[in-house]
């Protein structure tokens, strides 16, 4: 399969452009380049121009933004089939976060002036956009009120599964970054992942940590 392929597969998966045709979709894939990155390469800075969207052929994104006291604070996790940079590159202001590759990391780039012009000759695609950003927003209001009003266990049960939805079982992230994504200490972090650990649920080890009960997460993260 062809890198233009691929990436018809991914945009056809993903909301936004779900419902294209073959045709529209071929046509919008063959505008991409593709871009690798090394771990721990910065993709951009917050402040940068939104000049491109972004699709994750493989690897995996962090999007970041930094606190006053210095601190960093991981707003999401992207991997393989994940698009983003959507904002940036329709209103051409400055990016909101900053983006780094997590691992070495191949990118599909479209770029905005290409973006845009597919746009104005496929307005149902601008529409699928604009449904996104709606989500976009729920999803935002949703974890704030998580943030505030759900305890610890299930705030992490949630985002462990939300990782798991993207990259299977064997999920790559540190104590310390899972912390900083659930907004509490990486020692609290710590001692429910060893609660965990004892009842079975995952496992931990170096850098990463191994989901074996599913379905007992995803319990806890309904809050059951």
């Amino acid at each position: 399969m062809s890198k233009q392929a691929e990436f018809a597969v991914i945009l056809k998966m993903n909301p936004m452009f779900a419902d294209l045709g073959a045709d529209e979709l071929q046509r919008l894939a063959t505008l991409c380049h593709t871009q690798h990155l090394s771990a721990g390469e910065v993709l951009f800075q917050k402040g940068d121009a939104g000049n491109a969207l972004f699709g994750v052929r493989r690897g995996q994104i962090r999007i970041e933004t930094g606190a006053t006291d210095g601190s960093r604070l991981t707003l999401n996790f992207m991997g393989p089939g994940d698009l983003f940079g959507e904002v940036a590159v329709l209103d051409g202001q400055e990016r909101t976060a900053d983006a780094t590759a997590g691992e070495v990391t191949e990118l599909f780039v479209l770029r905005r002036e290409d973006f845009l012009s597919f746009l104005e000759r496929e307005p149902k695609v601008a529409i699928r956009i604009i449904q996104l950003l709606c989500q976009r927003i729920r999803w935002q209001s949703e974890r704030m009120e998580e943030s505030v009003l759900q305890p610890l266990p299930v705030r992490l049960a949630r985002r462990l599964c939300a990782l798991a939805d993207d990259f299977g079982s064997e999920v790559h992230i540190s104590q310390e970054q899972l912390g900083i994504f659930v907004g509490a200490a990486r020692e609290s972090v710590n001692r429910q992942l060893q609660a965990w650990r004892k009842d079975k649920i995952l496992d931990l080890q170096r850098g990463r940590i191994l989901l074996h009960d599913l379905t007992k997460l995803s319990t806890i993260a309904r809050n059951e």
